[in-house]
């Protein structure tokens, strides 16, 4: 259980650094972190850090851009309305023009 808690803090670590109108990955942050078989694993850990304050949960996405930590939020639109405030396009639950915005922690804080 330690093991975890300390995993998902290092995710979180992560996930605050996504800049506002861009996304992650559950697998580019499971890579970054040197766990890259853990995608499902930092999937745990967004699905429990809507009761933190500051983890920017709706900035992480599947492989494909796809909004699936949508059941998570209050609200079944407010994943997507929150990307869309900060200017990303959200269509039929997938993130438009994915491969432009996608975030990779390895690339941008290494």
């Amino acid at each position: 259980m330690k093991d975890e808690i300390t995993f998902y803090k290092k995710v979180y670590n992560v996930v605050k650094n996504i800049p506002t109108g861009r996304v992650s990955t559950y697998g580019l942050i499971a890579k970054y972190l040197g766990t890259p078989k853990s995608s499902r694993v930092v999937g745990y850990a967004m699905n429990v850090s809507h009761k933190i304050h500051g983890i920017p949960a709706h900035r992480v996405v599947n492989r494909i851009g796809l909004l699936t930590g949508k059941h998570h939020f209050s609200g079944s639109n407010m994943m997507k309305e929150l990307l869309e405030s900060e200017g990303v396009k959200v269509k039929n639950n997938i993130i438009v023009d994915f491969k432009n915005i996608v975030w990779d922690p390895s690339v941008e804080l290494d």
